[in-house]
């Protein structure tokens, strides 16, 4: 297994799909699974996990009496393009979840999926792992939340006939609204950022 804290990590161990799964029913570690390589997520900040949980609660909220439905980071999102299995520390799904399989824990249709970056792993969900997403038919939009300041970069699919029509935009002012397009839902960054201390 290698480890997430950098850009290129070199793999020292390949299982195969269905050692990955077993190892991560009862491993307490969370890894990612790349086509054979398993990469291990590094833990999270106390405002890493503060910040994912006011996005979820706030968004829970509004979405509370719609089809939507919000997932932490317990499920695994699968990309069937790349072989990856992968964490978010949010995603959203339009109406039933649609499972790998037999599987009840990898999800196939995220709409929304929300990552709180991290030092070790931004340079990734900036690149290689949003490519992975796009290639997700019903995945739409992606947030990118800073931690260390007040700064959430989103971007939003205006075309879903097409995957290179990316709208990116950037809330960097706690007075500012995020409209989360495909929800039809405004989020504060007072609310994803609430007793956080910079």
């Amino acid at each position: 297994m290698v480890s997430a804290q950098t850009s290129s990590p070199k793999v020292t161990t390949h299982l195969t799909l269905d050692e990955y799964r077993a190892m991560e029913q009862t491993n307490p570690e969370r890894h990612e699974y790349r086509n054979g390589e398993i990469i291990t997520m590094s833990g999270g900040s106390e405002s890493h996990s503060a910040i994912a949980s006011n996005f979820l609660i706030y968004l829970g909220f509004l979405l509370r009496d719609t089809d939507f439905r919000l997932y932490n980071s317990d499920l695994r999102v699968w990309i069937p393009e790349y072989q990856c299995g992968t964490y978010t520390d949010l995603m959203v799904v339009n109406g039933e979840p649609e499972f790998n399989g037999n599987r009840n824990d990898e999800i196939l249709n995220p709409i929304v999926i929300v990552e709180v970056l991290s030092p070790s792993t931004e340079a990734y969900d900036r690149g290689e792992k949003f490519r992975k997403y796009r290639s997700i038919a019903s995945f739409c939009e992606y947030m990118l939340v800073s931690q260390t300041e007040p700064y959430v970069e989103q971007y939003h699919n205006q075309d879903r006939n097409s995957n290179d029509r990316w709208l990116w935009q950037v809330h960097s002012n706690l007075e500012q609204t995020i409209l989360v397009h495909s929800l039809n839902v405004e989020i504060p960054l007072t609310e994803i950022y609430r007793r956080i201390n910079f």
